[in-house]
């Protein structure tokens, strides 16, 4: 399934629920996405659709492949990969308290290592 763009604003405190297509299904997640203060970057809480906590604050850095994947470390969830992108080229690694949702995107995918039997015929 082709990734998908999360659609998110530079709002200090936002949560939204999001259908995700990932690995040749649907997917409800809650995500809670906060930036810290202190820390000076954007944290990502992410709970079932029951509102069962699965991870918490995850920090929203950008990255190089394999550490780009923000969900890495939580394959065995089946929740996808998820990456922060520089889209526009600005020069920071990382989206601040004001470009979050414009200069830098959150883009979600299939899990790591999943193949679908579509694809594996």
């Amino acid at each position: 399934m082709p990734a998908q763009i999360v659609p998110l604003t530079n709002q200090p405190n936002q949560g939204l629920v999001v259908a995700l297509a990932i690995d040749a299904g649907t997917t409800t997640l809650q995500l809670d996405i906060s930036y810290s203060e202190i820390a000076q970057y954007w944290l990502m809480a992410i709970s079932d659709r029951n509102g069962n906590l699965l991870v918490d604050s995850i920090p929203m850095l950008t990255g190089y492949y394999p550490a780009a994947n923000l969900l890495c470390q939580f394959v065995y969830l089946g929740i996808g990969s998820a990456y922060i992108l520089n889209a526009s080229g600005v020069a920071m690694d990382y989206p601040n308290s004001t470009n979050l949702g414009t200069d830098f995107l959150l883009l979600w995918d299939d899990t790591p290592g999943y193949v679908s039997l579509a694809a594996a015929a």
